[in-house]
């Protein structure tokens, strides 16, 4: 399908990942999903866009207990990582990145004044500041991503160094613009205004960078490289002592990196906590009901619906589901014994995507922490209701790669919604999308 803007230009607009749009169009893609949702499919269910979610009102006990905490604060540490929403995971893993940043480029300052004070200091000098400019990446790009066709880089990083591209509707003053650069990728706008369309001109846009949580991305990878043949990985026990420890050491905000000693097991095992103790599940209570109707739906229906349902999520869930999915995807492929290149048996881990829905889906999706009432629900609703969880699980990672590639009709949507509030932008993007997909 086509689109056309201001200036008449039309584009042939192809599918592409939705991490390629930018926080400006992604903004709008929830939007018009949303109406998609309430217009065309019949879930029979309320639906809502899920809130950020940023920190809820604690209550009273809570207050409390946190007070009684502050008391022991030498003893105590703040966690970075584990029982937080997600937004909050995310920010505190960008801070953490600044500073490592920030101490990096320090040491190479120094390096660089002894460097100056040697002869043919200079000569080093040039080499060592071109070198810098690839190791900006940030912590949530996984080195392995640029062998993965469906997540874009960035704009080539030594493109965008000087000249800044245009960023932000409204022109940033000069200290953003500063930060911006050192970044590289946009970051998210801020929380959000009430009113719309104040909230827009604050959108980036260019694509914001994978917000995937650094536990979630080195579990992954660490599982990537090292867990693939592991029979039954995810289903053997771990070593409680030693997971307590990771998870300690995240939540300290330490630089933890995961190596060939560390047990899949362990590792696997703490992906799975990571998720089960967010405060709201991946894909949010909000969504729990409308995710799980789905199921009722025309087959031929059910992935559109499932895609519409997962671009209404925050920009971080869906990231985060991207990356999970994209890993629980390449474990099912390994699931079957296999002969290898060299005719050599490889056993399978015998983890199906079936398998694996089972037990990631009560983890991805569930309802509010049953309260008492809830066990008087006899026990073959509850058996019914995690089978639905675990089909609609095992569909995405199934469909995992279709999903997350936003098909010309929805683009066009945001492009013509966008049109009415802010027809030069159009124009920009539509020129940026003719440029890539030539």
């Amino acid at each position: 399908s086509n689109s056309s803007g201001m200036s008449g230009r039309s584009v042939r607009l192809r599918s592409v990942p939705i991490q390629s749009l930018s926080e400006l169009e992604r903004a709008r893609l929830q939007e018009v999903a949303f109406y998609q949702l309430q217009q065309d499919c019949d879930l029979s269910c309320p639906i809502t866009i899920p809130k950020d979610g940023q920190k809820r009102k604690k209550s009273l006990r809570k207050k409390l207990d946190s007070l009684g905490k502050e008391k022991n604060k030498d003893r105590e540490f703040i966690p970075q990582a584990f029982g937080m929403p997600l937004s909050q995971v995310i920010a505190n893993d960008r801070a953490y990145k600044l500073k490592q940043d920030s101490q990096r480029d320090e040491q190479k300052d120094a390096s660089d004044f002894v460097a100056s004070l040697l002869p043919f200091g200079n000569k080093r000098q040039n080499k060592e500041l071109s070198s810098s400019n690839s190791s900006l990446s940030s912590t949530s790009e996984t080195p392995n991503e640029s062998t993965s066709p469906n997540t874009p880089e960035p704009a080539p990083r030594a493109r965008r160094r000087g000249a800044m591209s245009v960023d932000s509707i409204t022109d940033l003053d000069d200290n953003q613009s500063r930060l911006l650069e050192a970044l590289q990728l946009s970051l998210p706008a801020e929380a959000q205004s009430k009113k719309e369309k104040a909230r827009d001109k604050k959108l980036s846009l260019n694509p914001i960078y994978r917000q995937v949580p650094r536990l979630v991305d080195s579990c992954c990878q660490h599982l990537e490289k090292h867990g693939l043949q592991t029979v039954g990985i995810f289903r053997v026990g771990s070593s409680k002592k030693r997971v307590r420890q990771l998870r300690e050491e995240f939540d300290r905000g330490v630089d933890v990196s995961l190596e060939e000693e560390h047990s899949v097991h362990d590792v696997a095992a703490l992906l799975k906590e990571f998720l089960r103790d967010m405060p709201d599940p991946l894909l949010t209570r909000e969504l729990y009901t409308a995710f799980i109707n789905t199921l009722l739906l025309e087959p031929e229906e059910q992935l559109g619906t499932l895609q519409l349902l997962i671009y209404l999520l925050p920009p971080c869930n869906c990231d985060t589901l991207h990356r999970l999915l994209q890993f629980l995807s390449m474990v099912a492929r390994h699931a079957n014994d296999n002969v290898s290149k060299d005719g050599q048996e490889v056993t399978g881990n015998k983890m199906t995507s079936l398998n694996l829905a089972t037990i990631f889906g009560p983890n991805l999706l569930h309802k509010q922490k049953s309260s008492d009432k809830e066990f008087t629900v006899q026990s073959s609703a509850r058996a019914e209701e995690s089978t639905a969880i675990i089909a609609v699980v095992q569909k995405m990672i199934e469909n995992y790669e279709a999903l997350f590639m936003v098909p010309p009709d929805l683009q066009n949507e945001v492009l013509i919604s966008l049109l009415e509030t802010d027809p030069d932008v159009v124009d920009y993007l539509l020129r940026r999308k003719a440029s890539q997909s030539s």
